[in-house]
C-alpha cells in the first residue's frame, strides 16, 4: 500500500515536472516572439546624455542605447568622434513595442526635446557631429519621417525651418560604456550640463514652462490647426464692450475665470433642444444633443459641438490641477472637462451657464446657425 502511494505522489511529481517544463518553455518561446516584435529607431538630437534620458521616458520604449552612426570609421571612439573628423554622428539606438507605441510617437518625443533647426551643433554643444537626423532603417521609416517633419515645419511652432536630416541607415556603433544610462549614474553632473547647455531653456520657450507636467504632442498641435483652419472664424469684441454687454455674473465668469452657483444657473436643467453659442463671440460650443444631467448643478455635456472651437489648458486654482476649457476666439473662460462622464466619450465637459447662450432649435436658422440643423435630423 504504501509503496503503491510512493508511486502515485512520484508520477504526479513528474506530471508537475513536464507542466512546469512545457509551461516555461511556452513562456520563453512568448517572449522571444515579443523581443523579435521589438522595433529599432536610430535617432540624433545633439548630446546622447539628454536624447538618452528623454526617449526612455516615453511608454513603450524598452531600452535606449546612446552611440554613433553616419562616418566611415569602424568602431569608432567618443574622442574620434568628437574631432568632427570621422563622419559619425551622435545617436541614441531606440527599441520599442510597435503595439504601444508608434514610430511617430517616438519622433514626436524626440523633436519636443531637440532643436530640430540647427544642422550645425545642439545648443552649446556645436559641430556637425551634434546635428538633428534621422537615420531610417526602411522605405516606412522615411516616409512617415518625411511627413511627419513636413507637418512640423508647417506647423511653424519653432519659428525657423527644420534642418532635421534623413539618413539611411547603415551601421550603429555603441558608445563607451560610461556614456550609457549618463543621467542616472552621474545626476549632479547631468545635470548641471543639461542646464548649462540651455537645452530645456529653449524647449520651455517653445513648449510652455508646463510641457513636462502636462505636455501636448506635435501630434495633438499640428491636428488642432487643422481643425482650426476648417472651421468659420468668429472675433472677440473690444474689452470696453464685453463690459457693458455682459451682466456682472456674466463678467466674472468669462473674464475673470469665475465660477456660478450649483442648481441656481439658467441652464443647468434646461431640456430644451437647441445649441449652446458663446456669451461673448457667439462661436458654437454644444448641443443640446450631448447634453445629460450630471448631478453637479452646472450644464454638462459629453463633447463640444467642434472641438476646434474648443482649446484646453491646465489651472491650479485649486489645490490640485484640472483642465480648465475655454473657448477659441474669444478666449471666454467656460468651465472644465472631467474624466467621469458617460459613453460614448467618457468626458464630463461641466460649463457655466453664464458663459453661454441658448439658441433654441426653431431659432437656429434665424440667428445664423442653420449649418448646425444637422445635429437634430434623427
Amino acid at each position: 500500500m504504501k509503496l503503491r502511494f510512493k508511486f502515485v505522489i512520484a508520477a504526479i511529481a513528474s506530471l508537475a515536472a513536464v507542466a512546469s517544463f512545457v509551461g516555461t518553455a511556452q513562456s520563453d518561446m512568448s517572449q522571444a516572439k515579443s523581443v523579435s516584435d521589438y522595433q529599432v529607431a536610430t535617432l540624433a538630437g545633439g548630446c546622447f546624455w539628454c536624447t538618452e534620458s528623454d526617449l526612455e521616458k516615453l511608454p513603450g520604449v524598452i531600452d535606449v542605447v546612446s552611440g554613433y552612426s553616419g562616418g566611415t570609421l569602424e568602431n569608432p571612439t567618443y574622442k574620434q568622434v568628437s574631432s568632427g573628423k570621422t563622419g559619425h554622428i551622435e545617436v541614441i539606438n531606440v527599441k520599442y513595442d510597435p503595439n504601444s507605441v508608434s514610430y511617430e510617437q517616438v519622433l514626436d518625443q524626440l523633436f519636443r526635446h531637440i532643436d530640430p533647426t540647427d544642422d550645425q551643433g545642439s545648443f552649446v554643444d556645436r559641430g556637425r557631429h551634434y546635428r538633428p537626423a534621422i537615420f531610417y532603417h526602411n522605405d516606412e521609416q522615411k516616409m512617415i519621417a518625411e511627413n511627419f517633419i513636413a507637418e512640423i515645419d508647417d506647423l511653424g511652432i519653432f519659428q525657423k525651418p527644420l534642418k532635421t536630416e534623413l539618413i539611411k541607415f547603415d551601421k550603429f556603433w555603441p558608445a563607451e560604456d560610461y556614456h550609457q544610462d549618463y543621467y542616472k549614474r552621474n545626476k549632479i553632473r547631468y545635470n548641471y550640463y543639461r542646464y548649462a547647455s540651455g537645452r530645456d531653456q529653449y524647449l520651455d520657450e517653445i513648449f510652455g514652462e508646463e510641457r513636462e507636467e502636462n505636455p501636448v504632442t506635435l501630434r495633438a498641435l499640428i491636428d488642432d490647426k487643422k481643425r482650426v483652419s476648417n472651421i468659420k472664424p468668429y472675433s472677440k469684441p473690444p474689452a470696453s464692450e464685453i463690459k457693458s454687454n455682459l451682466t456682472d455674473l456674466q463678467y466674472y465668469v468669462t473674464q475673470e475665470e469665475g465660477t456660478e452657483r450649483a442648481f441656481n444657473n439658467e441652464y443647468w436643467d434646461n431640456k430644451q433642444a437647441g445649441i449652446y453659442v458663446d456669451i461673448v463671440s457667439g462661436e458654437p460650443l454644444f448641443s443640446s444633443t450631448d447634453k445629460y444631467k450630471s448631478g453637479t448643478g452646472w450644464p454638462s455635456f459629453t463633447k463640444p459641438i467642434n472641438e476646434g472651437y474648443i482649446v484646453t489648458k491646465t489651472d491650479y486654482h485649486l489645490l490640485y490641477p484640472r483642465t480648465e476649457v475655454r473657448s477659441r476666439f474669444a478666449d471666454s473662460h467656460l468651465g472644465h472637462v472631467f474624466k467621469d462622464g458617460p459613453a460614448p466619450t467618457g468626458l464630463r465637459y461641466c460649463m457655466n451657464s453664464a458663459a453661454m447662450k441658448f439658441i433654441p432649435l426653431e431659432d437656429l436658422e434665424k440667428e445664423g446657425y442653420a449649418e448646425y440643423l444637422y445635429l437634430f435630423d434623427s
